[in-house]
């Protein structure tokens, strides 16, 4: 039996993308194996996202974004993106969800306080993520 895989994808890989693998390492544990890329990588991990994760265990300081690998795509059972913007072709044999996540600065709210609404709302979505793939996959 081979392990589930999924992969994260936004557009930066510094944000949204790097919280959901950090979640679902910490939630799934080496149950799942877990890759974040971006489309358009940026050249560091959004501090905010990283310090919102750190509030909760889980640090993503030392990661640093990645440009999607199209091989990858095909490889892992998911591709998950997070948002709007972010867009992977789709691939015959794996499987892809959007999760068109919580955006409060559209609602005024920013900083610190965005971010940790931003982590609550993928810490859901990744908590409810891992109990499929663990089921469904074991």
């Amino acid at each position: 039996m081979t392990k589930p895989s999924v992969l994260f994808v936004c557009v930066k890989n510094g944000g949204k993308s790097q919280m959901a693998a950090g979640l679902m390492r910490k939630v799934a544990g080496d149950t799942v194996e877990v890759f974040s890329a971006g489309t358009k990588p940026g050249t560091a991990v959004n501090a905010l996202s990283a310090e919102s994760l750190l509030e909760v265990g889980v640090d993503i300081t030392g990661e640093t974004p990645t440009l999607i690998d199209p091989q990858l795509v095909r490889d892992v059972d998911l591709v998950v993106t997070l948002g709007r913007e972010a867009r992977v072709d789709p691939v015959e044999g794996t499987r892809f969800e959007n999760w068109d996540t919580d955006e409060p600065s559209e609602r005024g709210i920013e900083g610190i306080e965005r971010m940790r609404l931003v982590r609550d709302d993928i810490a859901a979505r990744v908590t409810r993520l891992a109990g499929q793939l663990t089921t469904t996959e074991s």
